[in-house]
């Protein structure tokens, strides 16, 4: 199997001459990496695998490269990186998924992105949702906390964590 190199990179790796860095704190599941390989096999290469200049390690893609290895692939587009110390390295290692975890979702804007795209024709895998996140994610209902208003004060709210609209009046 062959997919579509999209992304920009200096050199394509045979896989077994990759090394992934024994220090990555990331773990993997069996599903996400099946999930991954499938968003692979679908979208190809959106994101070339980084290799430390320095140490030769996989430095950021480890989860890419599992992929890579399940869909048999050959080898990965990689971009080699110089890191001034062993510390940036690793620093690097770390904060490559961290920030990712560090953003917020607009789920309302989430929400409207999934209908759209929700026709029946297009895979729905693809967006790394599965059916359970998507479910969850279309009939979220409001958080428990939001404070009790005034009966005659009028309401249009959306609560700015999770995007919940709901307008009207207080009844008592």
């Amino acid at each position: 199997m062959q997919i579509a190199i999209k992304c920009a990179h200096d050199k394509i790796v045979p896989l077994d001459q990759l090394k992934p860095n024994p220090r990555n704190p990331n773990m993997h599941s069996q599903a996400q990496i099946a999930l991954l390989a499938k968003i692979m096999s679908e979208q190809g290469w959106r994101n070339p695998i980084v290799v430390s200049k320095r140490s030769g390690f996989v430095v950021s893609g480890h989860g890419r490269l599992l992929a890579a290895r399940e869909l048999q692939l050959k080898s990965a587009p990689v971009d080699f990186q110089q890191f001034k110390t062993d510390a940036d390295e690793l620093a690097h290692l770390i904060a490559d998924n961290r920030i990712a975890e560090l953003a917020e979702l607009n789920r309302s804007m989430l929400r409207d992105l999934v209908e759209e795209l929700d026709t029946g024709a297009f895979d729905m895998d693809l967006t790394g949702f599965d059916t359970g996140a998507l479910e969850e994610l279309m009939t979220a209902a409001p958080p428990e906390e939001f404070p009790i208003v005034d009966d005659n004060i009028p309401i249009d709210f959306k609560c700015p964590k999770c995007g919940y609209k709901w307008s009207g009046k207080a009844e008592a």
